[in-house]
């Protein structure tokens, strides 16, 4: 397999539909790895079948498990050892750079102007600016929350900046900061998915981090608009009214052994978050283990070894034990616990599971950016089909967000004129 990811620039490129159909083809042969979900199952089917890749992984530290999860490249070099296929994932997610992080810097609102906007916010709306330059004409934001992506972009070039957003308050707030600072920038209320949204004539459509069937909303309306440019990076996919997943583009809904997604199997592709605090992700081991310790105590007492899903606890729980968030699971799921429970035991059993988990979803993780990318080529495969040239990469560091991939997106015809 030989891919050439630096090429698909707004030119002549190796087909996104071939990229896709390879990456289809990955995820359908591994599905037994990656559907099962640790959490709930302690021993998830691959173990039997990789015994001597299971062994491996319940023996690396905490330290190794960290290394890995930061290097995933090379974890997926290592696991190629009991699982040769796995060795591809390099080839399979290597994406060209579309700027530097000194010239996204450089693009973003000086600080004293960004009021309101969070500092992570700040550098990813100048790293996805300085991605897109130059701009020409109008542009539209689409969803655009306070304006901050709006602001920048006025900022970087463009004649004028509408945007878009349901929330009135936002868009109070953002009309305000821009006339404060003098930005060509003006937000309007609506609600994209709405039927009434007429596309403003010859506007470039962009996006940073609209959810879901809001940013393939963007996509099938601007194309269907013959807007000159579409520019976005999406962000959770799993935010759908459809329970089956749906692919947009022709060849993909059409392929032969097309793999076949609910909304609950496209959270993994948004799982990675950019590291908390040490206070948070030690709060987050213990509630894990709280909630892995009472799964194994109610498979004990209900005698049915299947999951119990527990929905989410009042954060004055956090302040208790683990006892005090047994009695509350169980009064909730109205489980009889028995009269003598040895919460010691059940305790170091979920802590022992955490530990576990962790390590069964090293594994798993492999596979977050190869369906990210699944999604996201069928985007372009899509836009290909509606008369665009496309090109992907990622406009940022991931670390400043994992939701790094930019999809760019210029209409032939506009590219005939230059």
């Amino acid at each position: 397999m030989t891919l050439s990811p630096a090429a698909n620039l707004h030119g002549a490129a190796p087909s996104f539909w071939n990229r896709w159909q390879l990456l289809n083809n990955w995820l359908v042969q591994h599905q037994p790895i990656w559907r099962t979900v640790p959490f709930s199952e302690p021993v998830p089917a691959w173990c039997r079948h990789y015994p001597e890749l299971t062994s491996w992984l319940e023996t690396l530290t905490d330290q190794e498990c960290d290394a890995w999860q930061d290097n995933l490249q090379a974890f997926a070099t290592e696991a190629a050892g009991f699982v040769p296929d796995l060795g591809d994932y390099g080839e399979l997610v290597a994406l060209p750079r579309l700027t530097t992080a000194e010239t996204g810097q450089n693009a973003a609102l000086p600080e004293v102007n960004a009021v309101d906007m969070p500092g992570r916010k700040r550098l990813q709306a100048g790293a996805f600016a300085a991605s897109v330059r130059p701009l020409n004409g109008p542009v539209l934001d689409w969803c655009c929350g306070k304006g901050h992506l709006a602001r920048t972009l006025a900022g970087q070039g463009a004649d004028s900046v509408l945007g878009v957003e349901w929330n009135p308050e936002l868009v109070t707030d953002g009309n305000r900061l821009a006339q404060r600072y003098g930005d060509p920038v003006q937000l309007r209320q609506q609600d994209v998915m709405a039927g009434d949204f007429a596309w403003p004539a010859a506007a470039h459509g962009v996006a940073l981090h609209a959810c879901g069937d809001l940013h393939r909303q963007l996509l099938k309306n601007g194309s269907a608009a013959s807007a000159p440019r579409l520019s976005i990076s999406p962000c959770c996919y799993h935010l759908t009214g459809n329970e089956q997943y749906r692919l947009l583009s022709d060849q993909a809904r059409n392929a032969a052994g097309a793999l076949a997604v609910d909304r609950n199997s496209l959270r993994l592709a948004v799982q990675e978050t950019v590291t908390a605090p040490a206070r948070e992700r030690k709060q987050a081991a213990v509630v894990s283990a709280w909630r892995l310790g009472f799964d194994a105590l109610q498979r004990h007492a209900r005698n049915a070894d299947e999951y119990l899903p527990v929905p989410s606890h009042p954060s004055r729980l956090n302040s208790g034990d683990f006892e005090g968030f047994c009695v509350w699971a169980a009064q909730h799921k109205e489980l009889r616990l028995p009269d003598k429970v040895d919460w010691q035991h059940w305790q170091s059993e979920g802590e022992r599971r955490v530990r576990q988990v962790r390590r069964h979803e090293l594994l798993r993780h492999l596979f977050r950016r190869p369906l990210e990318l699944w999604l996201v080529l069928d985007y372009a495969v899509f836009l290909e089909e509606q008369g665009y040239q496309v090109r992907l990469g990622t406009f940022c560091d991931r670390l400043l967000t994992p939701r790094n991939l930019l999809l760019d997106a210029v209409r032939a015809s506009e590219l005939a004129k230059k």
